[in-house]
């Protein structure tokens, strides 16, 4: 085989399906392939980033390695920011960019550089292809450490020459790795010892739990301690139902707000996370005082990384979980079941106080022009259906829609992990290629879509029926929300202007730029307008964008 075969073959036996990309001349031979191997689908972007932010929600919706293939040295630097935000994401997918001949390497060729080097600080391995012959077991290595927990991209120079190398070697069967079971038995008897034998546990969950499917055992669990649960200030994935009556909602992004947020907890159950993505400084722990601290993740690198704890579980999530609910259960008296009763009930009564505040604050600004975030949320949930996806970059309205949205199950909410910005768009069409059957709706601010407006025209060029909704207020009112909070924390003067945060001059205008993209799209201005629209588009089962004119500086 040449090296181009090897590497299609290799794709083909690792599962996979759809390559994104956009495509430079050193891809010649990947793209010359395809017209060989017909199974493999290639989603073409007009941009790197965009074709990296589609194969990493790809992979997040579908539970296959992502593959993406870029361009030289210009094209992977495109790329790094999506890589970032996929590296945070623990995305599993293979960054792949053609390289220049190996025979010009000490000639400085046109577009060239050192690829491994550029790649290496956003991948867990980043490596070149030498020759052929190591292409099987490069390959092979390549998705195991993908794969292997926490889960992340890989890059792989694949230099033209090497591609049309001919070799013996063959593509390994990559077979079926089984990473984990439970925790150590000792390790959850100590865990489960220590919750039953607490009065206020809290339960804190990242995306792994997601990622293992972990929800149900993470809600029986919360009921059994009478435990509430939270998520990371910035998540990928609903990891738990989030209407049920033991969910709260995000954390903050500093260790003041994170621990004011657990004030009173005794106990703290971390699962399958960083813990925590904070943005500004508080001294202190986000813990609360005494509070003791287990965690539970799929590798020893997460574990006790960024905080102490007094039990750390490695173990696969799920099973760890069931083994620890089964031994809490065993461990818990007649009168610690009705303490947890009575916190399940007082978790309920907070829930719906919650609800009825929301639904309040949203009648309060039903009717004002521009559209209040809150009815612009309780709007799409009116008009989403019950099987849609969502994948969001709401930003500023982000709470607006946590608290409104109703999201019952893994795959049906994506974010954006990272904090890099203009991801729902791209992620939308991974999202999308990923679960053709299913609605999707991505939901991403105005400044935050201009990262990445090129995905627009992927959508059209495939046909995918994404209904883009932007939430345009002519602003960047994250940046202008951070600059009161630095002025605060740094004793600087506040009530002044905020400089080159506003975007209303000119005016964005998002209807031209979809239509000139190839989708069909519309400007909503007025209260009433979008649930209809959003209706409509779903229905229509065509790439649509909805420009939603929102509270702040558009008019």
């Amino acid at each position: 085989m040449r090296g181009r075969q090897i590497l299609m073959e290799s794709l083909i036996a690792q599962g996979v399906s759809h390559i994104f990309g956009n495509p430079g001349t050193t891809e010649s031979p990947i793209i010359d392939s395809l017209l060989d191997y017909p199974q493999l689908n290639y989603i073409v972007a007009l941009h790197e980033g965009v074709a990296v932010g589609a194969a990493s929600y790809y992979a997040q919706a579908s539970g296959k390695t992502g593959v993406v293939n870029v361009h030289v040295a210009p094209g992977l630097g495109n790329a790094i920011g999506m890589m970032y935000n996929a590296l945070k994401a623990s995305a599993p997918v293979i960054v792949t960019a053609g390289q220049q001949d190996t025979r010009m390497r000490l000639r400085d060729p046109v577009l060239g550089h050192d690829l491994v080097a550029m790649a290496a600080p956003v991948t867990k391995w980043s490596v070149q292809a030498e020759r052929a012959d190591e292409l099987p077991l490069l390959l092979h290595r390549a998705f195991k450490v993908a794969n292997d927990p926490p889960a992340g991209p890989v890059f792989v120079a694949l230099p033209i020459d090497v591609m049309e190398q001919e070799s013996d070697n063959e593509p390994m069967a990559p077979g079926t790795l089984h990473r984990a079971g439970p925790a150590a038995p000792a390790g959850v008897a100590e865990a489960a010892a220590l919750l039953a034998g607490r009065q206020s546990p809290v339960i804190v969950v990242g995306d792994e739990v997601a990622r293992f499917f972990a929800g149900a055992e993470v809600v029986a669990l919360a009921e059994a301690l009478g435990a509430a649960i939270w998520t990371e200030g910035i998540r990928m994935h609903a990891s738990v139902p989030s209407n049920h009556p033991n969910f709260r909602l995000a954390l903050g992004f500093d260790a003041l707000s994170i621990r004011k947020a657990l004030e009173g907890a005794d106990a703290v159950l971390l699962v399958g996370g960083p813990f925590f993505e904070e943005v500004w400084f508080s001294p202190g722990s986000p813990f609360p005082t005494d509070a003791a601290v287990i965690q539970i993740e799929a590798s020893a690198q997460r574990l006790a990384y960024n905080h102490g704890v007094k039990v750390g579980l490695i173990g696969d999530p799920k099973a760890t979980l069931a083994a620890l609910l089964a031994d809490v259960n065993g461990k818990a008296s007649a009168g610690y079941r009705e303490a947890a009763a009575r916190r399940n009930q007082a978790l309920k009564s907070l829930k719906d106080g919650d609800a009825a505040a929301q639904r309040a604050r949203a009648q309060k600004r039903w009717d004002n022009t521009p559209i209040s975030m809150p009815r612009l949320m309780a709007d799409i949930a009116s008009a989403l259906p019950a099987d849609a996806i969502v994948v969001d970059e709401a930003i500023t309205a982000g709470p607006d829609l946590a608290r409104t949205l109703t999201f019952s199950k893994p795959g049906d909410y994506f974010g954006a992990r990272g904090g890099g910005i203009g991801q729902a768009l791209p992620g939308a069409l991974g999202v999308k290629v990923a679960c053709p059957d299913r609605p999707v709706v991505a939901i991403s601010g105005d400044g935050s879509s201009m990262y990445s407006i090129q995905a627009l025209w992927t959508a059209a060029h495939h046909d995918l029926p994404i209904v883009f909704v932007i939430l345009n207020n002519g602003e960047y009112r994250i940046l202008k929300h951070n600059m009161d909070v630095y002025r605060q924390r740094f004793g600087a003067k506040p009530d002044r202007p905020y400089l080159h945060m506003d975007l209303g001059q000119p005016r964005l205008g998002f209807v031209d730029l979809a239509r000139g993209l190839g989708l069909t799209a519309e400007r909503i201005t007025a209260p009433g307008e979008l649930t209809g629209a959003l209706s409509r588009a779903i229905a229509a089962k065509r790439p649509h964008l909805i420009e939603v004119v929102i509270e702040g500086k558009v008019a």
